[in-house]
């Protein structure tokens, strides 16, 4: 296959500064391994939701080579084998924008889909907008609804839809019931595990499979139940076992999930949480949504949900190559599922690059645009023929080797011997990414405010790596101030420990990491560290937090030795719109203090802090 040039990222542009690296911009060709013994049948899918709202507000689509095409077209074309539509109830009740992605929609898509010989994964979210973890409101036509009703409304409304693909002669080749439903649907009847270990939510979930068995006499389309966090083994059995040992629903052929690599765990994660509820609960298994960045780019004026925190997580650096050798990387994990339980996956919204008035809300912007398969300008990337090539028998199979490391920027002061990470970055020809131990000099202590070098050696490739270190005056005494480890090591939480973790997402955090909360009931948490040995003087505690707000209190505070508390309250408004408060002129003299944020929430309550600083001022 005849493939065009593409420039390599460097990742230090890519990380603003944060990292540099020590190779120079080369170009080079995707290239992909085929992937031996992948089955003819083996599912090559995309989510194409938004392609009716992309073609209405005037997207054009072109292939690889520029030429203008159909965009389901161009995908088939690639590999694709399989297209899924979401349906929601009626989006003219709720804020609008995500495609408004209705049944007269999903039913014209699989009409287009279905003339190309593609297959069709239809997915109910039984509610007007977005339906996931973190929302699962019930359509507001079923609003004041009895339990008994809302079960028979989920009946009705799947058989009806069902009914009316029949009858335009385009029958979906498989069904799902609900979206991401780990934490269950249609709130507050369907929550789980509620207090009734999830009872309420199997008769919803067994009223949409009976619906679809009972319109699907040959048995001939498959089902589907689907939750978040593909990684996490613990929510995938907590789950089954309540709808599948606790309350009998099991008539259902495949567990669907939703697996992001910067936000759901390792490939390893994956693949051990896919291996054992395949075999554990005997189901196939599809990693039902996905997405890997080929640019740390942003293309419209609303931040991204991934960027350089999440390339570094993820695995595979943000570029064309990346993006082709992640999907290649996570088809191989599905396929080695045993007993070939492991069917396939779908891309999660590839179509999806930035165009006006197509954003994931009304008067909102598009946060993946550096997640699709198509550039700005609506022409296929080269990581399209990763679905061909897979499957190419002829292949050429390369071996990956050393391409780059990273320069690691730390931050040091006068008297105290720097702290130098114990691992680096290293990325190889293909993209992917691995952290690997390295061997420094001796920690060195410096006199002087400036900026040093110091030199390592990564053992395993017997590469050499230099640090760049930064000593300066201000000092933050928090430990994981920044929770750049995605931990929560060396904080102390009290209260509703549950309510609390690290994450790391764009637009929840500054940096890689930040301290998430979220509950479903009213909550009280305190985050903290104390502090001994203190210099007498004046210090400053500050922290950045974002969020829904809504708390009765929320406040930042320091206790100093006099046993005075002092606070400021934080108010925040809106995801991504960061705040920071700070107190000042905090006097200590005995040498030791405590200091953090306390918070009174109220169920539902959400939000993220990040940046906590404690230092002495000058």
């Amino acid at each position: 296959m005849q493939k065009g040039k593409l420039t390599k990222y460097i990742m230090g542009a890519l990380l603003a500064g944060a990292l540099t690296f020590t190779a120079v911009p080369t170009e080079a060709a995707v290239q992909v391994n085929p992937i031996p013994g992948l089955s003819a049948t083996f599912i090559k899918g995309a989510d194409l939701s938004m392609v009716p709202a992309l073609e209405a507000n005037g997207a054009q689509f072109k292939d690889v080579d520029g030429t203008p095409k159909d965009v389901l077209q161009i995908f088939k074309d690639h590999g694709v084998n399989w297209v899924r539509f979401r349906i929601w109830n009626n989006p003219k009740t709720g804020p609008g924008g995500g495609g408004d992605t209705d049944e007269a929609k999903a039913l014209a898509m699989t009409k287009r889909a279905k003339a190309l010989g593609l297959k069709v994964l239809i997915d109910f979210h039984y509610s007007d907008f977005w339906a996931d973890p973190g929302k699962q409101a019930k359509p507001a036509a079923w609003e004041g609804h009895s339990k008994d009703q809302l079960v028979k409304d989920v009946y009705d409304y799947t058989a009806k839809v069902l009914k009316d693909f029949q009858a335009q002669g385009t029958q979906p080749d498989m069904i799902q019931v609900g979206n991401e439903i780990m934490n269950g649907m249609m709130w507050p009847e369907g929550k789980f595990p509620g207090n009734d270990n999830g009872k309420e939510l199997a008769r919803l979930v067994q009223a949409g499979l009976q619906a679809i068995h009972d319109n699907d006499p040959k048995h001939e389309i498959k089902t589907m139940i689907h939750l978040a966090d593909g990684g996490n083994n613990w929510i995938y059995q907590n789950f089954f076992n309540a709808l599948i040992n606790d309350n009998k629903v099991n008539d259902f052929d495949v567990i669907g999930l939703s697996y992001y690599p910067f936000w759901h765990g390792t490939l390893d994660d994956l693949s051990n949480n896919i291996n054992d509820i395949s075999k554990r609960y005997n189901k196939d298994v599809i990693v039902v949504e996905t997405a890997f960045g080929y640019t740390n780019e942003n293309f419209d004026k609303m931040p991204n949900a991934y960027g350089a925190a999440e390339e570094r997580i993820g695995g595979f650096r943000s570029s064309v190559q990346g993006q082709a050798s992640g999907l290649r990387a996570l088809m191989e994990r599905v396929t080695r599922v045993p007993d070939h339980h492991g069917l396939g996956m779908f891309y999660w919204a590839p179509d999806w690059y930035a165009v006006p008035n197509v954003g994931w809300k009304t008067g909102e912007g598009n946060e993946w645009d550096n997640l699709a398969m198509f550039d700005n300008n609506g022409r296929a990337l080269e990581s399209m023929d990763v679905w061909n090539d897979v499957s190419n028998p002829n292949g050429k199979t390369v071996t990956p080797t050393f391409k780059e490391v990273e320069v690691p920027t730390v931050i040091g002061n006068i008297g105290v011997p720097v702290q130098l990470p114990k691992k680096v970055l290293v990325t190889y020809s293909d993209d992917h990414t691995q952290e690997m131990d390295v061997n420094w000099e001796k920690a060195p202590t410096y006199s002087k405010l400036g900026t040093y070098k110091v030199k390592g050696t990564i053992a395993a490739l017997k590469q050499p790596v230099t640090a760049q270190v930064k000593v300066i005056k201000k000092v933050n005494l928090f430990k994981n101030p920044g929770f750049e480890d995605v931990t929560l090591n060396g904080w102390t939480v009290e209260g509703d420990t549950a309510a609390v973790n690290a994450i790391s997402k764009a637009g929840d955090s500054l940096g890689k990491g930040s301290l998430h909360y979220w509950a479903d009931h009213a909550f009280k948490i305190k985050v903290s560290q104390s502090f001994k040995n203190l210099k007498p003087g004046k210090y400053t505690v500050r922290v950045s937090t974002q969020g829904g707000g809504g708390q009765s209190s929320y406040k930042l505070f320091v206790q100093g030795d006099n046993g005075k508390m002092q606070t400021t309250d934080i108010k925040d408004t809106a995801w991504n719109k960061w705040n920071t408060v700070e107190i000042k002129d905090v006097e200590i003299k005995g040498g030791t203090a405590t200091a953090g944020v306390m918070m009174d929430g109220a169920a539902g309550n959400w939000g993220t802090m990040d940046n906590f600083e404690f230092f002495l001022q000058e």
